[in-house]
């Protein structure tokens, strides 16, 4: 268990952490590989849908039906998986539409950065890159309790979704790292906001730990097991594949989505 706990939190870390890759990649290169962002981000919305809806949503009915019996259990399944919807479009509804942190952000944007005129307002813009900040933060923190809960149950299965959700945190350490250096023209300020912005995946994995584990009976762990496959499909159909269709070149995205299905599938076939 201990082994389990630590791999767990481990595995948030990681995948918090990839905003500050998208900072990185932002001020260290010239130009958007929009390619490679299309097929990433289909392919990590892939991995998402196939483990959520295959993988976690049946283990989470089994733990149910067997606690409560075939109807009620899987009543609570489905109840628990909406119920996952549900909170996560909940906090996405509360942040402004012009702060959302999955607005598609390039390199190019920062190099243009460069030679904006001083008449801009400064303010604003260091406004809108907290914001941003402050909303990626809040988006992870849900993200977080789903990374950690399912590498408790399936180390395997939180691997794979640890590093859909860091391939998903790239583009979005770009969208907070953009409007701070804008405001600023200082890289190192805007990298360290958008480094802190992914350390609420963690903080939702220790509140995860702290008050979620300790209560977790065969149906607390099944409702919340059902809630975390519901904010995996939510986040994937809601935030994943638009972000993809943007970046999008000849349906690479969506070549990234069954890549992503198929290499969980098999991954899930040798680990059986």
């Amino acid at each position: 268990m201990e082994g389990n706990v630590l791999l767990a939190l481990g595995l948030t870390l990681f995948a918090g952490l990839a905003t500050g890759v998208g900072a990185l990649i932002a001020f260290f290169t010239t130009r958007t590989n929009k390619k490679f962002l299309s097929v990433a981000l289909g392919f990590s919305a892939g991995v998402m849908i196939y483990v959520s809806l295959i993988e976690i949503f049946v283990k989470a009915k089994d733990a149910l039906v067997a606690a409560h019996g075939d109807s009620l259990g899987y009543w609570l399944t489905v109840i628990g998986f909406f119920g996952g919807i549900i909170f996560i479009a909940v906090i996405d509804r509360f942040i402004p539409q012009k702060n959302n942190p999955h607005e598609v952000k390039t390199v190019e944007d920062v190099h243009a950065a460069e030679s904006l005129s001083p008449s801009l307002d400064d303010n604003k813009l260091m406004k809108m890159g907290m914001f941003t900040a402050l909303a990626i933060a809040i988006h992870n923190f849900p993200e977080g309790i789903a990374t950690f809960m399912s590498a408790m149950q399936d180390p395997s299965v939180g691997i794979a979704i640890a590093i859909a959700v860091a391939i998903h945190n790239i583009p979005e350490g770009i969208a907070v790292a953009i409007p701070i250096f804008f405001a600023t023209g200082i890289r190192k300020k805007a990298f360290k906001l958008s480094f802190l912005s992914g350390l609420a995946e963690p903080v939702g994995a220790l509140v995860a730990y702290l008050i979620l584990m300790p209560f977790l009976t065969d149906t607390m762990f099944g409702i919340v097991f059902a809630a975390v496959a519901g904010i995996m499909v939510f986040i994937s159909l809601d935030e994943l594949l638009p972000a993809a269709k943007k970046y999008d070149e000849t349906h690479l995205s969506i070549y990234g989505l069954v890549a992503g299905m198929a290499v969980m599938a098999l991954s899930l076939l040798l680990l059986a």
